[in-house]
């Protein structure tokens, strides 16, 4: 009751709202006049019949419209239609471009006399600032494209582009289309709270129920698909099996000394095959003539080869480039996000090849500029979207070695993201992104050399001390990052500064529960004892100890890894300074393999509305080039050296890569 008591006054409002909204008339005054004998409370902000309000409101924007008092115009317009209508409606976005017009025109149409020329110039100049900046985002519609002229015209009463708008129809015409527009807002906005709530609430359900419905439709369709491919696995197992044990079973009587008939050996590659072919077709393979079953074996595993995949249309990348650095944030965004998935939804090989190719010959990121105004300065941007966008852009560059080696090019590009990473506290995907790239950075010497002289590694470990408010992205390309930092004698030598600290965290994150963190855990342990004053900090914590715990409850593989930690710990003692610096060795240790994840393109942020273009059709539509993409001929890669699992890792690595099992 006391909960009904504290907002009985609200609740009275929103039922007299809605009678009110209703034109329950004889009910609203018989309630009305029922709580005042009770002493009901009425809520005050709902008191007053909304018609009247609203009225009065579309009466005050007519009434400056006809005296054409601009200023009070627009500061009506701005506080009574919303923002999300006036930004995100085409037709509201029209009618307040040709209400701006009727405002710079007005003294030309009514003034009786010469108009006074400062007053026009006011009115003129004001009409130029909204071109520049609200308005701009109209300047690529045919229809309005005439009037951007419009302020730089002597006399436009007399000029032919405008002579509709000094026709006596024109206002009447825009006066109309205001007042149905304010009227189907001032209906759209009369909706009472009472009903807001029940739809809502309605809705939100319905979406919710339809949603689980789908997803629970979407997993069992997967599981299906599942369950079949598990039993055919288990029946080529099973088979597999068999065939093997009757192989052994033929070596064993061949040592024996009796023969293996040929008709023996086609029925073993029969069964071996039927699965991989129709059976009639098993049959009709001589299998017996030599070297036939052990082809076709290796076949079997050889990758399928693909179709030949088109290339992509090119791009007008100057006009790309202008917009990325002129346009409106949501423009901004939209071709930030095609760019990214041009990269990240082509085709692996000559396709995506040929597009980061030509993003690079025609500098679309500005990393040879020298420009104060440049594409990069976007990771800077105001707008949350837009630096989200440009960090995951960034990031899908830096998961290809060719792009990479492109970002490198920039000093810049290594110092802006380090300042991003160091400064976003808002959004925590950009915050990732940007972390990715700097991982994948860490794969040339260069840019690790000049990340450790920054003191990332300061950073790294200090943001490590509570791993368990970073998310699993944040958390492995942290400790990626950290170990290949930790494999150069400087980062090994900045390390040292901080033994005790760095140890710590390196031993709380061995028993982190993401399993995945363990092998960058382990290699940076590994190298970092390599250092005779930090093994003596080591030994002093009883870092031993702590390990062969973790050899209790770890894998193979993990135990393996630790007993060459512990090893590495017990090592004979040099004195410092005899630790080799490794700045001499090759410019670079990156692997060769381009590792684009999928977390580049999850949680977008945007969605277009209708009638907006995004993605593939936007580039095509608006940023069409000529045709200059060509072929791109694959740089060898460098040599691959295999990690055998067993030891800690000791050559960069990015997660990307080292979950997909490439060479390192």
């Amino acid at each position: 009751m006391g909960d009904i008591l504290a907002h009985e006054s609200e609740l009275l409002g929103l039922v007299k709202e809605y009678l009110d909204f209703a034109e329950f008339e004889d009910t609203l005054k018989t309630f009305s006049k029922e709580c005042k004998i009770k002493g009901k409370p009425l809520c005050k902000t709902v008191g007053g019949s909304f018609r009247d309000s609203k009225s009065l409101t579309i009466q005050d924007l007519v009434a400056a419209f006809d005296n054409g008092d601009q200023k009070v115009f627009f500061d009506l317009w701005e506080e009574h239609i919303s923002s999300s209508i006036r930004d995100g409606d085409s037709f509201a976005q029209k009618l307040e471009f040709y209400l701006h017009i009727h405002f710079a025109i007005y003294l030309l149409k009514y003034s009786v006399g010469r108009p006074d020329k400062e007053e026009l110039d006011e009115k003129i100049s004001y009409f130029k600032t909204y071109l520049e900046t609200k308005g701009a985002a109209l300047s690529q519609t045919t229809e309005f494209l005439p009037f951007y002229a419009l302020p730089f015209v002597p006399n436009p009463m007399v000029h032919p582009s405008f002579k509709e708008l000094f026709q006596d129809s024109w206002t009447p015409e825009l006066k109309l289309k205001l007042i149905k527009f304010l009227a189907l807002i001032s209906k759209a906005s009369n909706t009472p709270k009472l009903l807001t709530i029940y739809k809502e609430n309605g809705q939100s359900n319905k979406e919710i129920l339809q949603q689980l419905h789908q997803q629970l439709v979407e997993a069992e369709r997967r599981s299906v698909t599942y369950l079949k491919r598990y039993n055919k696995i288990q029946a080529d197992y099973h088979n597999l099996i068999g065939v093997t044990a009757e192989l052994v079973d033929s070596l064993e009587a061949t040592v024996s000394g009796k023969m293996i008939t040929p008709e023996y050996l086609q029925s073993v590659c029969v069964r071996l095959f039927s699965n991989q072919m129709r059976q009639s077709l098993a049959h009709s393979v001589d299998f017996t003539r030599p070297g036939t079953a052990s082809t076709m074996l290796r076949a079997s595993l050889a990758p399928v080869k693909l179709k030949d995949v088109p290339l992509l249309p090119s791009l007008d990348y100057e006009k790309l480039k202008k917009d990325l650095i002129l346009g409106s944030d949501r423009l901004k965004a939209f071709l930030l996000q095609a760019l990214r998935w041009r990269l990240t939804t082509s085709h692996p090989g000559e396709q995506r090849e040929t597009v980061l190719q030509a993003y690079i010959s025609n500098d679309l990121l500005d990393c040879y500029s020298h420009n104060q105004r440049s594409v990069l300065q976007l990771l800077h941007s105001t707008s949350d979207v837009v630096r989200q966008y440009m960090a995951r852009l960034i990031n899908a560059f830096a998961s290809l070695a060719e792009g990479r080696l492109y970002l490198a090019q920039n000093t810049k590009v290594l110092q802006m993201l380090e300042g991003r990473l160091k400064e976003e506290d808002k959004d925590i995907i950009t915050r990732e992104n940007v972390l990715g790239a700097l991982q994948k950075f860490s794969l040339r010497r260069p840019l690790q050399t000049a990340m450790i002289q920054d003191g990332l590694i300061f950073w790294l470990v200090d943001v490590l001390k509570d791993p368990d408010c970073l998310s699993d992205y944040t958390l492995e390309y942290s400790v990626a990052l950290l170990m290949n930092l930790c494999l150069r004698s400087t980062g090994k030598n900045m390390c040292a500064k901080v033994a005790g600290l760095v140890l710590k965290v390196l031993s709380d994150l061995l028993g982190h529960e993401n399993h995945e963190i363990q092998p960058y855990v382990n290699g940076a342990l590994y190298s970092i004892l390599s250092v005779p004053s930090i093994r003596e900090e080591a030994r002093a914590m009883g870092m031993e100890d702590i390990l062969r715990c973790f050899i209790k409850e770890g894998n193979a593989e993990m135990i393996r890894q630790i007993e060459f930690i512990i090893k590495q710990l017990n090592s004979e003692e040099l004195p410092d300074g005899v630790l080799e610096s490794d700045d001499d060795e090759d410019e670079d240790d990156e692997e060769d393999h381009d590792i684009m994840e999928a977390d580049l393109d999850k949680d977008e942020l945007i969605q277009p509305q209708l009638g907006e273009l995004s993605g593939e059709k936007l580039l095509t539509t608006e940023y069409l080039g000529i045709m200059t993409n060509t072929g791109k001929t694959r740089r060898k890669g460098l040599a691959n050296v295999q990690w055998s699992g067993d030891e800690p890792l000791q050559r960069p690595v990015t997660p990307g890569g080292h979950r997909n099992g490439y060479p390192v």
